[in-house]
């Protein structure tokens, strides 16, 4: 009984330094021991993958569909390759715009200098000159970008399925003007300095006694890291800074300065929209902007807010549509 008395101390003190140990530990950082280098390969061949005469991705050498966990245990590693040839693919949907439906890129602002940032968008060579019809595409939220309807559906299924290239050709062949809106595309990103880092700390709101606490716990945070430094390999992100596109700083401005600028001022009668998501919001937002209906035909492809979809209907709207299938349609849905 004397040694288990005497043990009992002994085990609460050895508890305490392992809970102590475990506290210094930085988790995350040690997750990343024997990571691979987040560096991946810029063309779509590098990454061994085609789309086939189907328009499926497919392993060039084993003809199996994409594999996201190419490496098991590393998520975040294969969450990075898997966004790597996200962006490959987003390139490759703005050659197929400009090849294969004869798009041309328009760059956003129209009056953008040489140096400042920049965004676009694509429209057919009639797009302002048909006096008939105009149809008008806007994508969901995320990651997709013009051209696009959803990454996961272009990488999983094939291009029919997850971009808009159905819906352009389709609307071509019967005598449409098509603009291609690019509402994600939004600011550039760029790395920041050491200056601007150090500018942003210093320059923070908090009173002084809660900034030298911060500062306190950074320093100690650092010191662990460095600790521990030769226990793992580190995949050290770049500190990055955003640079809004002038009058295209979200979505809904996007869609906005597209109207002002292109879709008002077409010769065509009737205007036709085919709206994704949260595309049914930025096509909400100009017809609160402008009070514009009257020739407008609004087809919503699962609308991210079925309220929106209410209001309209009370504003006048019937010639609005929402679909609540979460399944794009492969062609065009309204009767035009």
């Amino acid at each position: 009984m004397a040694q288990l008395q005497q043990g009992g101390p002994d085990e609460k003190e050895k508890t305490t330094a392992l809970k102590d140990l475990l506290s210094r530990i930085d988790l995350d950082e040690l997750m990343k021991k024997d990571e691979p280098p987040l560096e991946f390969p810029d063309t779509l061949e590098g990454f061994e993958y085609i789309f086939n005469e189907k328009g499926q991705l497919r392993h060039i050498k084993t003809g199996e569909p994409f594999v996201f966990n190419y490496r098991e245990d590393l998520h975040r590693w294969n969450q990075k390759r898997y966004e790597a040839l996200g962006e490959i693919i987003t390139k490759y949907v703005y050659e197929l715009l400009q090849k294969e439906c004869h798009l041309k890129k328009v760059t956003l602002p129209v009056d953008a200098t040489e140096s400042e940032p920049k965004s676009f968008i694509f429209m057919s060579e009639d797009a302002l000159i048909n006096p008939d019809k105009l149809l008008v595409l806007i994508h969901g939220n995320g990651v997709v970008r013009a051209g696009q309807w959803a990454r996961r559906l272009i990488i999983n299924e094939d291009l029919d399925s997850g971009t808009q290239i159905p819906y352009i050709k389709r609307a071509i062949g019967e005598g449409y003007g098509v603009i291609v809106l690019n509402p994600n595309e939004n600011y550039i990103e760029v790395e920041k300095t050491k200056a601007q880092i150090q500018l942003s700390s210093d320059c923070s709101d908090e009173p002084a006694e809660k900034r030298e606490r911060k500062d306190k716990i950074q320093k100690e945070t650092k010191k662990r890291r460095d600790f521990y430094e030769k226990y793992r390999n580190p995949q050290k992100e770049k500190e990055t800074m955003q640079i809004y596109i002038r009058d295209n700083g979200s979505p809904e401005e996007h869609a906005i300065y597209v109207w002002d600028h292109f879709i008002s001022q077409s010769a065509a009668e009737n205007v036709f929209f085919v709206a994704h998501s949260y595309g049914g919001l930025a096509f909400v937002e100009l017809v609160h902007h402008f009070e514009i209906l009257s020739a407008i035909c609004c087809y919503f492809i699962l609308l991210y807010c079925a309220e929106y979809g209410e209001d309209l209907t009370l504003t006048g709207a019937d010639r609005c549509q929402n679909n609540d299938d979460r399944r794009v349609p492969a062609e065009l849905p309204v009767s035009l």
